[in-house]
């Protein structure tokens, strides 16, 4: 089974688009897409604009519709998903004043924080439970995955050409 997915998304996707998917994956994002490209061979610098690129494509729909999922689910007849955006509410609104204080700078670190859980994703949704502005919180966010991507391009590639050295 793994090798049919591998030969569909290699063969037939290609490398470059596998790494753009991979990033707009949740959680994996831009810190596990630019290894990926990394061991696929792809220069760094192409590798480092598709991560980017297709890390940020999942944010102006995050931004623009999590409120509204939110609201859904807070109503919602699944307990889960109740549970889950109370929970989430709950949180958002007990570090509201944290966040606000720090608000375009808070988040872009937050994303650039090259940890699983502190991405795009993440980013998005916080800026959009502090009712960040749209414009605000995309540049926010693009700034947050510009950083992780240099972060995970040097360490990507270091390991690479270490390894090469002793190979």
């Amino acid at each position: 089974m793994r090798e049919i997915i591998q030969q569909f998304f290699l063969e037939t996707v290609g490398e470059e688009l596998c790494v753009m998917f991979c990033s707009m994956i949740p959680i994996i994002e831009l810190r596990g897409a630019i290894p990926l490209g990394a061991a696929l061979g792809l220069p760094w610098w192409q590798n480092y604009i598709l991560a980017v690129v297709g890390n940020m494509i999942p944010v102006p729909f995050i931004l623009l519709f999590i409120k509204k999922i939110i609201a859904w689910m807070t109503v919602c007849r699944v307990k889960f998903f109740r549970k889950f955006a109370l929970w989430l509410t709950k949180k958002a609104d007990k570090n509201r004043d944290k966040i606000e204080k720090y608000s375009f700078w808070g988040v872009c670190l937050f994303v650039a924080v090259p940890l699983p859980v502190t991405g795009a994703w993440t980013g998005s949704l916080v800026a959009a439970t502090i009712d960040m502005k749209f414009w605000k919180a995309m540049l926010s966010c693009l700034f947050g995955v510009m950083i992780a991507g240099v972060v995970m391009s040097l360490a990507s590639y270091g390991v690479v050409a270490a390894l090469q050295i002793f190979a």
